[in-house]
Formats: structure tokens, sequence, C-alpha cells
């Protein structure tokens, strides 16, 4: 069933897969049976942040599941109070000892925290822990275009992932033409805007239309729209639910239908004044 999930090439040449599993807000408790669940549907990414406090979760549920470390894809972040030069190795390492591993596949720097201007020391950080191999590929999360070209500026590596909020209600045209003029894949966090957009009439009518759930209609508009999407759930039946997605596709006038419904309906923190 793995197989049936499209990878993403990222600028670092490391292939990603384009659905994958996100723990924000999950108990560390819950999150080893959550984990597990995803990785036995066919799961093969796993997104964290240290500041999610569930990174052992993860890292049990990996050792748990039996899977060669090279067959899952772990994500985990940066948190702002480990931005800057100083700070950034220390907090990835205490993160691959929560994880139990060796490395991960991709590191985050969480928010911008513009007002702390340290985002490019950090940066700067990771390029050097990428290069001695602990993160296979770096990038960012929450970074406006005008972050993203302050890092480009530096003349070296460019983030290979910029995960922002985006759903139909907030689907930050700007940011992801930053993104795709800077060659960085587009990742969607909150991709049902917290189940917010599921009732909306163009959404239930096209569950209807392919006689399947509203979120399943929303997950795909991602994937045809070319995002990489992670979807959170810890309920087994909505995990797997979210994970078949690969049985119909959308129209171009459904996707046209769904695009319409942007109204910039941010859920979360305005990342150019969020600062922890």
């Amino acid at each position: 069933m793995a197989s049936a999930v499209p990878n993403v090439t990222l600028n670092s040449g490391v292939e990603m897969p384009q659905l994958g599993f996100g723990v924000f807000q999950v108990p560390n408790s819950d999150t080893q049976a959550a984990v597990e669940e995803a990785l036995a549907v066919g799961y093969r990414s796993i997104d964290t942040a240290a500041v999610y406090g569930n990174e052992e979760g993860v890292g049990r549920a990996l050792a748990a599941s039996g899977l060669s470390r090279d067959d899952v894809f772990i994500t985990t972040k940066l948190w702002i109070s480990d931005l800057g030069r100083t700070s950034t190795r220390s907090a990835l390492e205490e993160s691959l000892t929560k994880l139990g591993l060796g490395s991960v596949d991709l590191y985050l720097i969480h928010w911008p925290a513009p007002g702390t201007d340290k985002y490019l020391e950090s940066w700067q950080e990771m390029e050097e822990l990428k290069g001695d191999k602990l993160a296979h590929s770096i990038g960012v999360s929450n970074f406006q275009p005008e972050h993203l070209d302050r890092i480009a500026d530096l003349g070296g590596t460019v983030p290979a992932v910029n995960q922002i909020e985006l759903h139909p209600y907030l689907q930050n045209v700007e940011t992801v033409a930053a993104n795709e003029r800077l060659g960085i894949k587009t990742e969607a966090w909150s991709p049902l805007a917290q189940g917010a957009v599921l009732g909306e009439d163009v959404i239930v009518e096209l569950a209807r239309k392919y006689d399947v759930g509203p979120a399943k209609i929303v997950l795909r508009w991602h994937l045809q729209k070319g995002n990489i999407v992670i979807p959170k759930s810890v309920t087994p039946a909505r995990i797997a639910s979210n994970f078949d997605l690969f049985g119909f596709e959308l129209t171009a006038a459904d996707i046209s239908a769904i695009d319409a419904l942007e109204r910039d309906g941010r859920t979360g923190p305005d990342p150019d004044s969020f600062n922890g």
C-alpha cells in the first residue's frame, strides 16, 4: 500500500513521500500507538517537532515497527528558543536522542521568529549539520517570501521544504510562488483547516460525487496541486482513511471550485509577528 504514495524529489536530491503523518498536539503517551498504526497502514513519512514533546513516542514506534530505517522518512523541527548558532546543533542532538536515531531525513526551522533575528545564524549551523550527515535535508517552516529571500541571499543551501499553514481557506499564494521560484517544495500543515472546510457545500458535493469522505476531497486537492501533506489523527479508522487517496482524481473544474474557497482564513499565528 505504501507504494501508492508518490515521492517528490527535494532540491537536495532526497526523495520524500508526498503524503505523510503528522503528530502535532498528539500527547507523547498516545504517539507510539498512533505512529505504529500509521506505519502499519502504509505511511512512510512521520512529521514531529521538538516543541510537540512527542519525539520519544515517535522513536518508540519506529523501533517497534521492525521497518528498516531507510524505509521511513523522519522530519523534526528546531524550536524558537533554540534559534542561534550556539544552540542549533545541541537542539538537534537532543531530538536525535529522543527519537533514538543517528540522523533525521529533514530538519526544519519551526518559525522564523523575525523579532529575534536569529534564523540566519541557525540556517548556517544547519548547513553544517547537513554536511555532518545529522540531517539529510534541511528546510524551514512558516517562512514568508522575504525570509526565504534572506536565506537565498546568503548564497549557500536553499531550503528543501517550506512547511506552511495551507488549506482551501488559506492558500498562501505568494509564499507558494516564492517556494516555486526558489526550488523549495511546499508542505501543508493544518491541511483541513482543523476540519473547518469539511462542511463547505462544494466539498460536500464533491464527496458525494466521488463517494468518499470530505477530508479525502481536500487531501486529494492538496496532492494534485503538488503540495506535500501531513494529515494528523489518533483514530485508526481516520488514519487509514486519510491514507486511501489514490483511487480517484479531481478534475480541473473541481480544483478550481475548491480554489474559490480562499478567504485569508489563517488559523495559526502570523509568521510576520510570532516570536514564540
